[in-house]
Order: C-alpha cells, then sequence, then structure tokens
C-alpha cells in the first residue's frame, strides 16, 4: 500500500539532479581510481577489516572524493557527517562534535567529512585535531588543492593522503551509458556524442552528468545529434574532439609556429585549442617539452619559463591561467632556437641501445669493498678538482665508442657561447 511518505520520496527523488541520483554507493560502481580502490589497496583492505583511519582525497572536482566517503561510511556501517569549509561555521562543527561523542559511548563511529578542508585556516583546522586523537571522529577531508601546502602540519601527520585523478573519457562515458540505462532508457545518443560530453568536461564526471540532463531536458528529444549539442551548448567549440584529428592538427600547428618564431600565428593556435575546451595542462606539458627540443641551451630560461606557466596553470586553471599561456607561447616565439639537445639525445640512444652490453670503464667505477680493489675499481681515476682549470684529458666513454662527439652546439642564442667554452675545454684536453 502506496503512503503519502512514499509519494513525497518519490517526488523529492525526481528534483535531484542526475549527477546525485547517480552517485555509487558500491566500490564497483566507483569509476577511475582503479589505483587506490583496488581489492588489495588500503582503502579496501580498511573497509574488509572494518578498521578506518583518518585520511584526506586531494584531487580535482568532480572524481568522487565525497562519493568515496560515503561508500566507506555505509560499508562500514558509520554516522556519516559532512561540513563544507565554504558554508559551516563553529556552530555546526561543534554540534556534530557533541553528537560523535554520544555515538561513541554508544558503541558507533563516526565519519566526518569536510569538504574543501583547505579553506578552513589553520586554527580551524587544529580545531579537529583532539577529536581526531580521541577517537571521536574518523576524519575524512577533501581539497583541490597540495595539502602539503593548504593542510595543518600537525593534521596532516594524523591522516593518509590519497590522490584522485581526473577521469578519463572512457571512464565518463561509462558513467553517461549507465546513467542513460537507468534514468533515460528511451533516449538514442551516438558514441560520437557521448565522447564530446566526455572531451568537453575535463575528467569531471558530474560535470559531464549535468551537461547530459541539461541536453536531455533542454532538446526534449528522443535522439540526441552533434547538431543537438551545438545547438544546447550554443557552441561549436564545445564539439572540439580533444582525441580527433584536429586536437592534432592544432598542436602540432603551434609547435611549428613556435619553432619558426611566429607569436601571432603561435597565439592562434593556442587561443583556437583553449576557447574549444582543449585541457591548458596538456598544452602546457607541450609547451615544456618544446622549450627544451627546440630551444634548450639557446636560451635555457626558456624551461625555466615553460615550468612556472605549468605550475601557473596548475594553480589557476582556465579561463585565468590563458594569459600565463599566451605569455609563454610569446616568451618561445622569441627565443633563439636550437635542436642541438634533440638531435644529441636520438643520436645517443640509438648507440645506447646498440651497445648495451659495453661495461663501464673500471676508472669511472666506485671502489666499495676490497674485491672492488683486487678488480681494480677506480685504479687510474683523475679527479679534476686536482688539477689546473678542473679539466683531464681522461676518456669516459667506453674504448668502443672513444671521441664520439653527440652534443654539437648551434651558434644561435646562448649556445654559441657554451660552443666557445667546449671548443676551450677540447683545446686545455688535447694539450694535456
Amino acid at each position: 500500500m502506496e503512503t503519502l511518505f512514499d509519494d513525497l520520496n518519490t517526488k523529492e527523488e525526481s528534483f535531484k539532479p542526475l549527477a546525485e541520483k547517480m552517485r555509487p554507493t558500491t566500490l564497483e560502481d566507483f569509476y577511475g581510481q582503479d589505483d587506490i580502490i583496488n581489492k588489495n589497496s588500503a582503502i579496501s583492505k580498511m573497509i574488509e577489516t572494518d578498521n578506518i583511519s583518518s585520511m584526506i582525497f586531494w584531487g580535482p572536482p568532480g572524481v568522487g572524493k565525497t562519493t568515496l566517503a560515503r561508500i566507506i561510511a555505509q560499508k562500514t556501517s558509520s554516522v556519516f557527517k559532512s561540513l563544507s569549509a565554504v558554508t559551516s561555521g563553529v556552530k555546526e562543527i561543534k554540534e556534530i562534535m557533541e553528537s560523535a561523542k554520544i555515538n561513541k559511548m554508544n558503541g558507533r563511529r563516526t565519519i566526518l567529512f569536510v569538504d574543501e578542508i583547505h579553506r578552513f585556516n589553520k586554527a580551524q583546522q587544529d580545531a579537529f585535531l583532539p577529536y581526531v586523537e580521541n577517537g571521536d571522529i574518523i576524519l575524512i577531508g577533501a581539497t583541490t588543492e597540495n595539502p602539503s601546502f593548504e593542510v595543518n602540519s600537525a593534521l596532516l601527520s594524523r591522516t593518509k593522503v590519497y590522490v584522485l585523478h581526473s577521469l578519463s573519457d572512457e571512464d565518463i562515458i561509462k558513467i553517461l551509458k549507465r546513467a542513460i540505462e537507468k534514468e533515460y532508457s528511451y533516449l538514442k545518443i551516438s558514441d560520437e556524442c557521448l565522447q564530446i560530453i566526455a572531451s568537453i568536461n575535463n575528467g569531471d564526471a558530474r560535470s559531464a552528468l549535468n551537461t547530459l540532463e541539461n541536453v536531455i531536458n533542454t532538446s526534449g528529444k528522443i535522439k540526441i545529434t552533434k547538431k543537438d549539442l551545438e545547438q544546447v551548448l550554443q557552441s561549436k567549440t564545445f564539439l572540439y574532439d580533444k582525441n580527433g584529428e584536429e586536437h592534432y592538427n592544432l598542436i602540432s600547428a603551434l609547435h611549428k609556429s613556435l619553432r619558426n618564431s611566429d607569436p601571432d600565428a603561435a597565439l592562434y593556435y593556442l587561443a583556437r585549442m583553449l576557447e574549444a575546451g582543449e585541457n591548458p595542462l596538456y598544452i602546457a606539458r607541450r609547451l615544456v617539452r618544446f622549450a627544451s627540443e627546440d630551444i634548450g641551451l639557446a636560451n635555457s630560461n626558456a624551461l625555466v619559463q615553460a615550468v612556472s606557466t605549468y605550475q601557473a596553470v596548475t594553480f589557476l586553471g582556465m579561463p585565468e591561467c590563458n594569459v600565463n599561456l599566451a605569455q609563454l607561447v610569446v616568451y618561445l616565439s622569441a627565443s633563439p632556437k636550437s635542436n642541438a639537445l634533440y638531435k644529441a639525445y636520438e643520436t645517443v640512444k640509438i648507440d645506447a641501445l646498440n651497445t648495451a652490453s659495453l661495461k663501464v670503464p673500471l676508472h669511472l667505477r666506485n671502489k666499495v669493498t676490497k674485491l672492488d680493489a683486487e678488480l681494480s675499481y677506480g685504479k687510474g681515476y683523475k679527479y679534476a678538482h686536482d688539477f689546473q682549470n678542473s679539466i683531464t684529458n681522461m676518456e669516459c666513454l667506453p674504448k668502443e665508442l672513444k671521441n664520439k662527439k653527440y652534443y654539437i652546439p648551434t651558434e644561435n642564442g646562448s649556445e654559441k657561447n657554451i660552443k666557445e667554452i667546449l671548443e676551450r675545454i677540447n683545446k686545455i684536453k688535447t694539450e694535456l
């Protein structure tokens, strides 16, 4: 017999966002974090033995930090309480701590989940310490920031940090298909459309589910097409496929424009990618590579600039980091170019693979044991600092590769100075 309360519960469920309806309740339905939830992981063992300790989940939005905390509480029959550092105050914290004490006296464990724990100041974080130490609560904190910098060291020392990663497009698509099967079984939507939705949400499952729900509700159609996505999302740039040909065409064009010292073209292709929803960290990683592959020691500061920009992109994200990437793109465009390091490594790699059986010369080996000495380890080694100019004529390559040259500097930028230095060093060696 259906009651009034059943009807109210049904209506309440219907008002929930799709992302909330699809929140996993078991580890089997929890996608994308296999390294920390597999059957041999510490978290799985804690659940299995019912021996939960305090922990912090560090990862980007929408990867399951809250969900995992709920699953742990449910599987261990713990009382689950949650706080948000954005909205909660002292009153809410005190109330939860008092109820946790009562739960403890009644033989029940309380798991307190603190979302965005990094937003609590150090003093507020300190307030949790006695309750953690006394076992009144098991604290599970969630943060999008590096806990080493944002969480009080005293609290950090009493917790284990688990890193959650952005979900892959494949994981997002699995989640979307599961949602369609459960909530929209009538819906027809191609894998290509699901791939697009996954691509534009940068590993955030909650955002992807919200996008799917918005597309379905706005279009009102049984069959969703790419055109429907374009109309609902109001932009063709959202249809940029980060795994498709255009993705590779654009990053290739950016790289080659930089190599050709064309800042305007490089900025254009940068903007094409960013405004289409490309992950800015992907671009930043490629620029770090470019700094060594195409500039190298012609301007060694290029790598410093690139790594600094990667960090800035990590801190800020889009859209704020767009100007950081633009600054780096112009800097790399204007830098003197050299592929000497790239060519050196590609050449030496071949020799390294083809001569992997060659032994390190005896004079370069460390003499650690008596047997080493008997085998002449270190015999004939010349300590450079004992010689004029701190240079010796000692051969360091295996004899089979004697006098091989891999790094050949160019005349560009600072590499010209390096070339002159190496020429002076070689002249001194030949005169010894």
